[in-house]
């Protein structure tokens, strides 16, 4: 199993407290399906706020496996794709978008069972003017994100694994899943380890 489908098997918050939540996106950023779960390589987009023909170029030129994480300025008033755009993606074989803004066509987005990550939606379309850049480092919901980084995406949030750290990253976070999961065995319906435990911790 590759270094990207290992990290889709972890959650996103345990993969934070590896990296002491250093590099978790913004929190208004979700699933538009609490059931999505995304992991892959980042393609990054960098574009001009409210216009999106720099997310076409970016479908265009993605790999199939990429995520694509789009740097939208935070803008809430225009949409960087519609379903019809998003369903493209999907069957050039994209993982999934990740974007610090909003898409519209909701209804049929969700219909697409596709993993797109946003701040909500919208009615307005984006412009078409073809300012932007792709495959450069952007900021996304407040982190810095480098082409080839690892993203991972689930119903807590998203998180991005610097490239240089991800061998370091996924051992620690498979070490912190898997004393969660005996914490988890030892404590669950017992109140004598359940008070121990809150005592350690208080003390």
């Amino acid at each position: 199993m590759n270094i990207v489908d290992q990290f889709k098997e972890v959650p996103t918050t345990c993969i934070s407290d590896a990296l002491d939540g250093m590099t978790n996106l913004d929190a208004s950023i979700k699933p538009l399906k609490e059931e999505y779960r995304v992991a892959g390589r980042a393609f990054t987009v960098q574009m001009q706020k409210g216009d999106n023909l720099v997310v076409l170029k970016a479908i265009r030129e993605a790999q199939p496996g990429d995520v694509i994480v789009i740097d939208a300025k935070g803008d809430t008033n225009r949409a960087i794709a519609g379903d019809f755009i998003l369903g493209m993606a999907q069957t050039l074989g994209i993982k999934g978008i990740i974007v610090d803004g909003v898409i519209r066509d909701i209804l049929g987005a969700k219909e697409l069972d596709y993993p797109v990550f946003c701040k909500g939606t919208t009615i307005a379309a984006g412009n078409k003017i073809g300012k932007g850049s792709i495959n450069v480092p952007i900021s996304c919901g407040g982190v810095t994100i480098h082409p080839g980084d690892i993203v991972v995406g689930d119903a807590d949030g998203v998180i991005v694994i610097p490239r240089e750290k991800e061998e370091e990253v996924l051992k620690q976070t498979q070490d912190k899943l898997e004393k969660d999961i005996q914490r988890e065995k030892k404590v669950s319906n017992n109140k004598e380890e359940i008070i121990q435990y809150l005592d350690k911790m208080l003390s």
